[in-house]
């Protein structure tokens, strides 16, 4: 542990170049679900006014093409409430089947009480008559909060499972950088996903774009496998490379493991940096896994509670981002 403790100390406090402090990667889960509501603007205008490294985010697309800020692939029936103020029914309605006309007429501003989601965050602050946001529009309020420090975390919502409730990889991805690349903002982006069919795409198309690969290893949303295939991986399987989760995501050609914090120990971290990866984990919200993820090593951590990732990580000494406070 000792050798451990070394390196991740050596990780925090690297100098660049230039003299300055290299940043560990505070990233705020849609925009830091715990405070306000997931993947809105007002989430992201609070994690800009705090101060954090990347805002991580969701996209899904409507039926007339449209990039919208959401972790599922359609209306959430734990916080999408129509005209009438009431609910929609699970399991809600992809957005592949509404207009963006449509999707904006849904309430997306306070979770629905007595929902096991409500018991999850019941500190959140409500913000009725919130909308979901574009992709867009997320770009305008970074734009408008003058962070230009701040990267966009945007994972692709799309399951192989369901290919009826999103676009084919090609045309989603297609969608995804020809809007980074009309707004500029494709150098200051990752593109993650745990379906890895469109990272090899990105890595095609948009070769400088860094690729996250997500994965989870346990419980019913597993989504790979160490002893056998997985329709997540694009054919890179960890049992075609001695096992090893790493080496397929390096074989595939990410740059950075975005692993469950649950999923990762001291070894896979080790060598996940021999092989040039970064480790980003998630979603990680007690201050002591938080604090025992950064004695680890990690490279970053992707948080519901930013307010506390920043808190334990500058207890350990690692610089934090400056905020620039915006409104939605």
């Amino acid at each position: 542990m000792a050798i451990v403790r070394r390196l991740a100390i050596a990780a925090a406090f690297a100098l660049l170049m230039n003299g300055q402090v290299m940043a560990f990667d505070i990233e705020a889960h849609r925009g830091g679900r715990a405070l306000f509501p997931e993947n809105t603007l007002p989430s992201f205008a609070n994690a800009l006014s705090m101060g954090v490294d990347t805002l991580e985010l969701d996209v899904g697309v409507t039926r007339d093409s449209v990039l919208v800020v959401s972790h599922e692939r359609g209306l959430n029936p734990d916080l999408a409430r129509g005209p009438d103020g009431v609910y929609i029914a699970p399991p809600g309605i992809p957005f592949v089947q509404l207009s963006l006309e449509q999707v904006w007429k849904y309430d997306v501003g306070q979770i629905r009480p007595g929902s096991a989601y409500a018991a999850q965050f019941p500190d959140q602050h409500a913000v009725p008559g919130t909308r979901i946001p574009t992709l867009r529009q997320v770009f305008r309020l970074v734009r408008k909060s003058g962070d230009s420090h701040v990267r966009l975390n945007i994972e692709t919502k799309i399951d192989p499972n369901h290919p009826e409730e999103s676009p084919e990889p090609e045309r989603f991805v297609a969608l995804l950088l020809d809007l980074l690349a009309a707004e500029k903002f494709s150098d200051r982006v990752t593109i993650q996903s745990f379906d890895w069919r469109t990272l090899r795409l990105v890595e095609k198309l948009a070769p400088a774009i860094p690729t996250v690969y997500l994965t989870q290893q346990k419980g019913a949303g597993a989504t790979v496998f160490l002893d056998k295939p997985s329709v997540w991986t694009a054919g890179f399987d960890p049992v075609d490379h001695g096992g090893s989760l790493p080496r397929a995501i390096k074989a595939a050609g990410g740059a950075i493991w975005s692993p469950y914090f649950g999923d990762v120990n001291a070894a896979l971290i080790s060598e996940s940096h021999s092989l040039g990866l970064q480790v980003v984990v998630w979603t990680v919200n007690k201050p002591e896994d938080i604090a025992r993820m950064i004695d680890l090593g990690v490279d970053g951590i992707i948080s519901d509670h930013p307010e506390t990732l920043r808190k334990v990580a500058g207890d350990k000494g690692i610089a934090l981002p400056q905020g620039y406070p915006v409104t939605p």
